[in-house]
């Protein structure tokens, strides 16, 4: 689904852009609905967006169940049993529920509505500064959609992406592989 948003940025085969719903949730449902089609197999990518990245059916298979969606959400609940020193950080576990969700609902929303281009992308993305610090990076979508394989999203001199910093140290000590374009920038 991301090739097919970049290939397709704010048009009608673009499956998360803003601009063709009336609110954020009915962006979300449409996004949720096509992500399904592709897990369940019920729509195939076209062959242009295939290849070249990991497939583990098996995991996909048994990560998309309802037993590990519960799993998971009872690991969140006794990492806070573990950990929360006062009942109020439990206020928090329907964060942690929706977080990816609500992470993806703005960063496609407000990275392709608001803010400012650096590059003309014949489409409608945008960098949403000072927000896009609070979504880690993720909100320099109109740097993102120019560069889509750069590891650092940030491109002018008063912009930060504050993963970029950390992903080199994961290269430096080894735990990940950048490509050399990524780690000059």
């Amino acid at each position: 689904m991301h090739r097919e948003h970049h290939a397709y940025s704010d048009t009608e085969k673009d499956p998360h852009s803003p601009h063709f719903f009336t609110d954020v949730f009915q962006m979300m449902m449409f996004t949720a609905t096509s992500y399904r089609d592709y897990e369940k197999r019920l729509k195939e990518p076209e062959a242009q967006f295939k290849g070249n990245y990991p497939e583990w059916r098996l995991i996909d298979k048994f990560g998309s169940t309802m037993f590990a969606r519960i799993m998971f959400g009872l690991l969140y609940v006794a990492f806070y049993v573990a950990f929360a020193t006062h009942w109020w950080m439990y206020l928090l576990l329907p964060i942690h529920f929706l977080m990816g969700p609500i992470h993806g609902a703005i960063v496609n929303w407000c990275g392709h509505k608001y803010g400012y281009a650096n590059f003309d992308n014949n489409d409608k993305s945008k960098n949403t500064t000072p927000f896009d610090f609070l979504m880690l990076g993720e909100l320099f979508q109109n740097n993102h959609h120019k560069r889509p394989n750069n590891a650092n999203f940030a491109a002018r001199w008063f912009e930060f992406d504050p993963v970029f910093p950390v992903m080199k140290l994961m290269h430096w000590v080894r735990i990940i592989k950048l490509r050399p374009t990524s780690l000059n920038s």
